[in-house]
């Protein structure tokens, strides 16, 4: 009989396990979504790149690096007391977002290839500290476009 009730304690100890592993590796990750994206047309030979990325999960995630065939030099910068400094990453908050968008933090494209025109669009890959890469495409607009004006 203790031998049956051992095994049976055990077998309730790994499911319990198993439940709980379970569980907590699904609501451990981030849970991004991209919306909101654009990219002004370029007046020049480099452009920015907004959108919004929204975290549903319960664990932060960050924005490290942005690639584009667009051009080989992608950075990231937040513009701080009107200044535009580049930074490395961008934190994405849980149960958060991150806005990039124009007077604030952006993406810049330097050194463009082509110059895309309004209605084209520049296909970027969005890579996180613990996510998988994002594929987007940003639709090309009006070089004056902003979707906070109203």
């Amino acid at each position: 009989m203790t031998r049956r009730t051992t095994a049976l304690s055990a077998a309730v100890a790994l499911a319990a396990a198993l439940a709980l592993t379970g569980c907590s590796s699904a609501s451990d990750k981030p849970k991004l979504e991209v919306s909101g994206a654009f990219m002004p047309q370029p007046v020049m030979d480099m452009a920015g790149g907004f959108l919004t990325i929204k975290n549903d999960g319960d664990t932060a995630d960050k924005l490290t690096s942005v690639t584009s065939a667009l051009s080989d030099d992608v950075t990231m910068h937040a513009t701080k007391n009107q200044k535009m400094q580049e930074v490395t990453s961008f934190d994405i908050p849980a149960n958060g977002e991150l806005k990039l968008e124009r007077g604030g933090s952006h993406l810049m494209f330097m050194e463009l290839k082509s110059k895309p025109k309004q209605g084209e669009k520049v296909g970027i890959e969005l890579h996180f500290e613990k996510s998988d890469p994002i594929k987007v495409d940003l639709p090309v607009e009006a070089a004056n476009h902003n979707p906070q004006q109203h």
